[in-house]
């Protein structure tokens, strides 16, 4: 999901105290499609109640959102409203690889190669309306704030950012520096570790957090060139140019100022219009967002989160209790300078 410029950004390796009383917007879509590809069992099962009901979201939004709460950091989680029509493309051919992959994850099974299986199976997760008001559900009792993006997430978080309410965007994805958010940190809800593919080893995982400012200047471009750079890679938006990658739009914007007149030098097929570029350009420089939002922290309703974890979800109190624990820095968050 989203642009593929992650190569040409410097990054700062940082820590969960550097993130102490700041705000950071979590892409909650980003981060749900996370824990629904990891949260599962060898053979690429997802974490399931005894009613069969998948509740590895459910786990991930607890478990690592605790992390956060426990080093004190303040989570706010922003979930996608309507996509733009020039996604749909993108979005019918997430769909029928997801559909081939769940193909191939049973053919696996039925082969006894369960590292294909899982590989298999983390492809296949969906984020259902079921599966966004459950999480809603939850962070309302655990008393971290939600919002409701009139469009896409990321565009929202960025625009928090941007306009002081918050220090950081959370998310795997480039695409809200795009949309000009000023600092990105990625990796916020992972285990810490990432599994090398066939072995049964794993690599540390960092936080990393980018500077949109310092890299900008560092390749010497402007945020519109970014975008430009990112139309000729290709977006959620637009298929871009075949045989282009980041290193070689940054070529091409450099040495042609814009997208349209690098695209005049190029002798390839599904060019853009002039009217499509605009658009697509519009959709990061002019993005739906909405200022219908409030940022409280208003305490972690113990009793609530139990009934819905436990009795809801059969998670077991044994397990959730010493965690739950964590978020008593909810209750004070709104007592405490928050820095941006």
């Amino acid at each position: 999901m989203g642009v593929d410029i992650g190569d040409l950004f410097r990054w700062e390796k940082i820590s969960f105290k550097d993130l102490h009383d700041r705000v950071v917007i979590i892409d909650a879509h980003n981060v749900l499609h996370q824990f629904l590809a990891s949260i599962r069992q060898k053979d690429g099962t997802p974490l399931k109640n005894s009613r069969g009901e998948i509740t590895s979201h459910i786990s991930g939004i607890f478990y690592r959102t605790a992390n956060l709460v426990e080093a004190k950091i303040r989570p706010v989680y922003v979930f996608d409203g309507k996509p733009h029509p020039l996604k749909a493309k993108t979005l019918d051919e997430r769909r029928k690889r997801k559909e081939l992959a769940e193909k191939e994850w049973k053919e696996a099974l039925k082969a006894g190669d369960l590292e294909k299986a899982r590989t298999k199976a983390q492809q296949t997760s969906r984020v259902t309306e079921e599966i966004i008001k459950q999480c809603k559900e939850l962070l309302e009792a655990l008393g971290i704030p939600y919002i409701q993006s009139p469009s896409e997430g990321e565009a929202q978080a960025s625009y928090m950012v941007k306009k002081g309410d918050a220090y950081a965007v959370g998310s795997q994805d480039y695409d809200c520096l795009l949309i000009g958010s000023p600092v990105l940190v990625r990796n916020l809800t992972s285990t810490g570790r990432r599994k090398l593919p066939g072995k049964e080893a794993y690599t540390k995982v960092h936080l990393r957090q980018i500077r949109l400012k310092t890299n900008l200047k560092s390749l010497g471009i402007s945020q519109k060139q970014l975008i430009d750079m990112a139309i000729l890679i290709g977006t959620d938006f637009n298929d871009g140019i075949k045989g282009i990658g980041p290193k070689k739009s940054l070529a091409l914007i450099k040495k042609n100022g814009n997208v349209e007149n690098a695209l005049a030098t190029l002798a390839a097929e599904n060019i853009p219009s002039f009217e499509e570029i605009k658009e697509i350009r519009n959709i990061f420089l002019k993005p739906v967002v909405t200022d219908d939002y409030s940022l409280n922290w208003p305490g972690t309703n113990n009793e609530l989160v139990l009934k819905i974890l436990c009795d809801k979800h059969q998670f077991t109190r044994e397990r959730i209790e010493p965690i739950l624990e964590k978020y008593s820095n909810v209750e004070h968050m709104m007592k405490q300078k928050t820095l941006f």
